[in-house]
């Protein structure tokens, strides 16, 4: 992904998952009264939760297809994504926000998510790992 995907609490600026994983588990992260074992956890799980929900479309995960441009955590536990779609008129654009925010609710110790759709920037292909490629065929 070309674009910061963990910030916030949870951690710095990260080119693609692998990257933002690995800040979380050197504990580069912003200032936060969660405790950096709890807050690494809780990282890993909201990514494994995001990776859950797949665009019904295209055969992989909002979080590898690079839907996904921002994910705060607050010291209070609560979740914020802010995410795209690969079209702006995508059939599901009512439904995915509540299937990301049920994924997120799903994780233990998040205490409220919040889910916003943005546009800008657009999504492109780019912003696909190369797993999600790999899905759809194109690498």
């Amino acid at each position: 992904m070309t674009e910061d995907v963990l910030t916030g609490t949870t951690a710095p600026a990260a080119d693609d998952s692998a990257e933002a994983n690995a800040a979380l588990a050197r504990g580069d992260r912003a200032a936060s009264s969660i405790p950096q074992e709890e807050l690494t956890r809780l990282s890993d799980d909201i990514v494994a939760a995001l990776k859950t929900v797949y665009d019904p479309e295209i055969p992989a995960d909002i979080y590898e297809l690079g839907l996904i441009y921002k994910i705060d955590i607050e010291d209070d536990r609560s979740v914020h994504v802010e995410m795209t779609l690969t079209a702006p008129g995508c059939p599901v654009a009512g439904e995915m926000p509540g299937w990301v925010e049920n994924a997120l609710l799903s994780v233990q110790g998040v205490s409220h998510a919040s889910v916003d759709l943005v546009f800008d920037p657009p999504w492109t292909p780019e912003r696909m790992s190369e797993e999600a490629q790999v899905a759809v065929g194109w690498f």
